[in-house]
């Protein structure tokens, strides 16, 4: 009997023992130890990928090739000549010509993205060299508001063509947007005849056009200058059109062909000339320049 009880004594203390408590301490201390932001998930493959194998890898995708979005400034290091870049139009700052307003004023919300970004506007304009050409660059950002177009940027990209027809050198234009800049309503549009007109003198004086899609690239600019180049790149699987593909399918109410608006597709059917990998894009770009220039 005895016995009995203190095998009844001894099954009650183990039962009692905190067991869940010491389960959640563990769970606490392995939390702690595992920094933030260790981890990122692929928008295309959804795979968990370890952030400074991606960082390594210039930012792309190690398990299926996507590459993310980059800052502008990021880029022009990828891109172009060390210590080569000149940047000009640097001072120009977007007026609120509407007083638009929806949870907050647009003025306020550029402050927001200034800070946010480093940056003025949506995009870094000015010259450089790529394998030595001398060059007129565009590129834009795309955590600037999305990389909208307003009248800053039509304006930024107006004066680069104008300052490749005057010293006879190449533009290239970097585009990642979401299009159109809705605060600042027509103003915005209007960019849209604007700059395909700066465009269209710059290919009436022979002058080379070369234009880099990214990830996105949609609405006004795709409309206008993003596909007006004499040759036309695409990083792979960025997604480029004017509406996006929700809209199409809900509109025309019929599911859309496999990869529909991704680069490869776009290749396959002569909308774009060629698909090239971020680690290639400078040598391609140079070869290009050395053939065409």
């Amino acid at each position: 009997m005895g016995g009995l009880i203190t095998r009844h004594s001894l099954l009650v203390t183990v039962v009692k023992m905190p067991w869940f408590k010491k389960t959640k301490e563990l769970k606490t201390d392995r939390k702690g130890k595992i920094p933030e932001g260790l981890w990122v998930k692929c928008d295309s493959c959804k795979e968990i990928v370890y952030r400074k194998e991606i960082e390594k890898n210039l930012k792309v995708c190690p398990k299926c090739n996507y590459h993310f979005r980059i800052s502008a400034r990021d880029r022009l290091k990828l891109l172009v000549d060390e210590g080569s870049f000149t940047e000009l139009d640097e001072n120009l700052v977007s007026g609120d010509p509407l007083h638009f307003k929806d949870t907050i004023s647009y003025k306020e919300r550029l402050k927001e993205n200034q800070q946010k970004s480093g940056l003025k506007e949506a995009v870094i304009s000015g010259d450089a060299l790529i394998k030595g050409h001398p060059v007129s660059l565009v590129i834009m950002d795309f955590s600037f508001m999305g990389g909208s177009m307003g009248s800053v940027v039509g304006e930024k990209v107006s004066k680069a063509a104008e300052r490749s027809i005057e010293e006879n050198q190449p533009l290239i234009i970097v585009a990642s947007s979401g299009g159109a800049r809705m605060q600042e309503g027509i103003f915005s549009l209007m960019q849209m005849a604007k700059v395909s007109a700066a465009i269209g003198r710059l290919k009436e004086n022979g002058i080379l056009y070369i234009s880099i899609l990214c990830d996105p690239t949609f609405g006004g600019v795709t409309a206008s200058f993003a596909m007006l180049g004499d040759i036309i790149i695409a990083e792979p699987k960025s997604l480029i059109g004017f509406a996006g593909p929700r809209v199409i399918e809900q509109t025309i109410k019929q599911p859309l062909p496999e990869g529909f608006q991704r680069a490869d597709f776009l290749l396959e059917h002569g909308l774009i000339d060629m698909v090239v990998d971020r680690k290639n894009l400078e040598d391609m770009l140079a070869k290009l320049l050395d053939l065409l220039r």
